[in-house]
């Protein structure tokens, strides 16, 4: 309680007298009348806290106050960051009565004792409260850092309450550096900031700081019931809510508006009044919006805007509320523990019901649009125009197909068409389509072990383009050593046995496996290496246009050798990354039965062995627009190829 003093000049000197019966009190001080008059105090100060078991939502910083001062390990700096009206010039205050309490050091100051008594009431000579705002200059520290010197007058320390420290400018703080790292024993700072980024770190490796955190929702609600009921006035729960949601944290702020609103409604406070006052939106506007958005309703999610724009709503705030209810949401979907004091009952239904109709990718991807707009209608004045261009962006972006729902629905295209290591029986006579008139079924793989292959006839002459690589069985190599026997890839026998009545004529070593006449073991091969390209444009036509330009060189040791000819350093690099060279090899060992390693080479001489058709260009768009898997994949997303110069 406090009194104010009214001065007012005296019309005559007959009118100096004592009222009576009025409750005023009056007397004259030679030409001016003194007026005693009782004056209202606010909830904020009327109901600030005494003790520290008074401080709401900061029990970290409270417990470990009380056990620095139950063990006497006292710092002579303290800072106490934190959003406004969270409680840091208050804890500040608390501290102050428990170390110069009459029963101190105490966690329990006494309240009643002339030093509580003129704490609480500001005006005590042992604790300075100073605004670091308005004595920031570098001679108010140094006057400051002159008294710290001087004992306390009644208490045992003297302390210091720097508000808003922050202010200080660099010379005031340099100024205060020595004196807050070795101040005399009976000197304790106490700093208070909201923004700590602009506190200098040598002052900060001086405190012990605290962060005092936003104060949850619903024990800012619980608190003003409790002032409520002091004051006899009758709070709904949903007004206690949308007040405590309206504060961000701050519990001086909701004290502040609940007194505006028993100033304006009288003793019973209901939502309505809550929302007409402030400007607020109800929580059912902001769920009813987002779920228009995620039904794809963007005409109700207009009407519900021009419902909220007419009434005079702050637009942006329901925006901002909208965000936060996804955030909530996104959150929700994680560990809905998390939430348990930020939520409402009636928003914690509605997170229930909603968090199976959005995945987690769709739900940021709605996130992402409501910034974007927020972003647009901070500083556009027709928010009205650009809150409703940010919903149907968001409805038209839920209809959108993510990048990950593409991969995996394609993954399951393609596991449900077979997977690598699956063998399918091959139809009685197997045909390889030209590739450009080749049909949209592709024909099923053939078998790793098939029928043994007729050689054939010695007169057939070779294709003048196609590589001859070596599967003779005893030419010596290069280093005179006895090689590995040639092995035919079809039928897994040694070639000479294989195809005994068809011999093989010796190799120069000059060639290098090369060239070698046109005879089975070479057609084998190049029949090895049609079925492999039909398989390869069948499973990942992408890499075809690389393949297409090799040629199968050997198959000695375990190892594939595909030769590329002169010019075609990019489709060898490409095909011998670690992705493509490891399907391509697991691709091989299905079809040989054994495990393969491919390695690729440029060769001179060599050309790309001829495939398909006679005359017939192979035309890797048109193979990779055929594809079953990509046709069923355009079919589902409604889509269409672009061909560009990658593709």
């Amino acid at each position: 309680m406090g009194d104010r003093v009214d001065f007012a000049t005296a019309r005559d000197q007959g009118d100096r007298k004592t009222g009576s019966g009025s409750g005023v009190h009056t007397s004259v001080l030679g030409s001016f009348r003194y007026r005693k008059v009782v004056t209202y105090q606010v909830f904020a100060r009327k109901y600030r806290p005494q003790i520290f078991d008074d401080v709401l939502g900061q029990d970290h910083v409270v417990q470990t106050l009380k056990n620095a001062i139950t063990q006497r390990r006292l710092a002579h700096a303290y800072l106490f960051v934190g959003p406004r009206g969270t409680g840091k010039t208050s804890t500040a205050r608390i501290l102050a009565k428990a170390l110069n309490c009459v029963h101190g050091p105490t966690v329990t100051p006494c309240g009643v004792c002339d030093s509580c008594r003129e704490i609480s009431q500001g005006n005590s000579l042992d604790v300075l409260e100073i605004d670091g705002a308005s004595n920031n200059s570098v001679d108010q520290v140094r006057e400051l850092r002159e008294n710290v010197r001087f004992v306390p007058v009644r208490g045992r320390y003297k302390v210091y309450i720097i508000d808003e420290v922050h202010m200080l400018t660099q010379q005031a703080f340099n100024a205060l550096l020595k004196t807050l790292e070795e101040p005399p024993e009976h000197v304790i700072f106490v700093f208070a900031t909201t923004e700590v980024h602009r506190v200098l770190p040598t002052i900060l490796s001086r405190c012990q700081r605290f962060d005092l955190r936003r104060i949850p929702t619903k024990v800012i609600a619980r608190h003003l019931g409790f002032i409520a009921e002091q004051e006899k006035v009758v709070l709904a729960p949903e007004a206690a809510e949308a007040i405590a949601v309206a504060a961000d944290g701050g519990l001086r702020d909701a004290e502040s508006m609940l007194d505006q609103l028993v100033a304006f409604c009288g003793d019973r406070v209901g939502e309505s009044e809550v929302l007409e006052v402030f400007g607020l939106t109800s929580e059912r506007v902001v769920i009813d919006l987002f779920r228009a958005i995620i039904h794809r309703k963007a005409a109700e999610a207009l009407a519900l805007i021009d419902r909220q724009a007419e009434a005079g709503k702050d637009l942006g705030k329901l925006l901002t509320d909208l965000l936060v209810f996804a955030r909530h949401l996104l959150v929700y979907q994680v560990d809905a523990a998390t939430l348990r004091e930020e939520v409402s009952d009636a928003v914690r239904a509605a997170l229930d019901d909603l968090r199976p109709q959005l995945t987690t990718p769709e739900l940021l991807r709605l996130i992402q649009q409501l910034a974007d707009t927020e972003a647009i209608l901070k500083w556009s004045s027709n928010k009205r125009m650009h809150l409703e261009i940010g919903a149907i962006r968001a409805v038209q972006g839920l209809e959108e197909v993510g990048l990950d729902a593409v991969l995996t629905a394609l993954e399951e295209l393609r596991s449900g068409a077979g997977s690598p290591g699956s063998r399918l029986t091959p139809p009685a006579k197997a045909v390889r389509p030209s590739p450009v008139t080749a049909p949209l079924e592709s024909p099923a793989p053939l078998q790793v072990t098939p029928p043994e292959i007729s050689p054939a006839p010695a007169s057939k002459p070779a294709p003048e383009r196609a590589a001859k690589p070596d599967l003779s069985a005893g030419r010596p190599s290069e280093a005179g050593t006895e090689p590995a026997p040639a092995v035919d890839p079809e039928t897994r026998k040694p070639a000479a046995e294989a195809h005994s009545e068809a011999p093989v004529e010796q190799v120069p070593a000059s060639q290098e496996a090369v060239s070698v006449p046109s005879e089975s073991p070479k057609d084998s091969l190049l029949e090895f290496w049609a079925k492999l390209l039909d398989e390869v444009r069948r499973r990942r036509p992408l890499i075809l246009s690389w393949l297409e330009k090799a040629a199968p060189v050997s198959t000695e040791g375990g190892v594939l050798r595909i030769g590329f000819p002169p010019g075609q350093n990019l489709a060898l690099e490409s095909l011998m990354r670690a992705n493509n060279r490891k399907f391509v090899e697991g691709l091989v060992s299905e079809r040989l039965g054994s495990a393969y390693r491919v390695e690729g080479e440029i060769k001179e001489g060599l050309e790309p062995v001829a495939l398909g058709a006679p005359g017939a260009e192979v035309d890797a768009n048109e193979a990779f627009k055929r594809d079953p898997l990509i046709q069923k994949a355009l079919e589902i997303f409604r889509a269409e190829i672009q061909v560009g110069d990658g593709l």
